[in-house]
């Protein structure tokens, strides 16, 4: 009997991306057409669009066998419908995640799966550059450069949602339980034997991001405090620095009385400064403390990452 086909599956989080979605299933289409020795799924995580892109998709799903529609009740963030996506994905051999802006090429797909085939259980797609320009590639960048030095285990900066996950990395991430979900530092978080393709990410084929400067610095944000207790040890080595700087401030004070010197030092600019810098401090502590803590009550409620309001193709 011949071999069974690999089953793969292509996760999509889509909201509001009716300008692109037409060019995305023509490349996926050429994709899977130089590609028939691989099985070919599409799940696609409508996260409330509010355009013609469930249309778009539902229109899809009824002409083409292998797309599925995961729709959710209203917009619960890029993260969350990855998660959707890639919980109905449990079935494939391996998942392949990326963006619907196809900033992240589909014709790079085939490199993904051949370095999956050859052993890899998890491909990471490493942006060799980009082509945001302004602040957004600024931020990119800052992050980028940033990130990888504050958490407190290593991976690879520079990926994103795009690369490739076997069925065992699936089921792996799947049973992860976060309600503030930074992908690419749970892929890494669950380990698995990985490699890397490197490729140029591309500008957005058309339409506007759906990811506000807001949202990025929020994702960022995500990031850092689900995967670092490096603010709160800054926190306790500036207690402790202060602290030091005020004993050895007493003791000048101490010994300048004890030699019968003058220690009186009036002026209202040093005490406004030094209120004002504690002050800055310790308001600084508690919004990290507040960071920390708000997400502890998130996770304590168990509310779902998400909520299914209809399936399509999932039978």
């Amino acid at each position: 009997m011949p071999a069974a086909k690999p089953r793969i599956a292509i996760v999509i989080p889509v909201f509001n991306e009716e300008a692109v979605l037409p060019e995305l299933f023509r490349r996926l289409d050429a994709v899977f057409a130089a590609r028939p020795d691989e099985e070919w799924i599409t799940v696609f995580a409508n996260d409330g669009c509010r355009d013609r892109s469930g249309a778009l998709l539902e229109a899809r799903a009824a002409s083409l066998p292998g797309t599925r529609i995961i729709e959710l009740s209203r917009n619960f963030g890029h993260q969350s419908a990855l998660a959707a996506g890639l919980a109905h994905a449990a079935d494939a051999d391996a998942a392949i995640t990326m963006d619907a802006d196809m900033q992240d090429p589909p014709e790079l797909i085939p490199q993904l799966v051949d370095a999956w085939r050859n052993g890899a259980e998890i491909v990471l797609a490493l942006r060799r550059s980009r082509q945001e320009g302004g602040l957004r590639r600024l931020g990119f960048e800052a992050f980028h450069a940033l990130y990888g030095r504050l958490t407190d285990f290593h991976f690879e900066t520079n990926t994103g949602t795009f690369g490739l996950l076997n069925r065992a990395a699936v089921e792996a991430f799947n049973r992860l339980p976060e309600k503030h979900r930074f992908f690419p530092g749970l892929r890494a978080w669950i380990g698995f034997k990985h490699t890397e393709i490197l490729y140029d990410r591309q500008e957005r084929a058309a339409g506007e991001p759906a990811q506000t400067l807001r949202r990025l610095v929020r994702y960022a944000l995500d990031g850092l405090f689900s995967f670092s207790q490096l603010p709160l040890r800054l926190l306790t080595y500036a207690g402790l620095f202060i602290a030091f700087m005020g004993f050895a401030i007493g003791l000048f004070f101490i010994g300048r009385r004890l030699l019968g010197l003058e220690i009186a030092f009036t002026g209202f600019t040093t005490i406004a400064t030094l209120v004002l810098f504690l002050g800055g401090v310790q308001l600084i502590g508690i919004g990290v403390l507040g960071e920390y803590l708000g997400r502890i009550y998130d996770e304590v409620k168990r509310r779902p990452n998400y909520i299914v309001k209809r399936k399509t193709g999932c039978e």
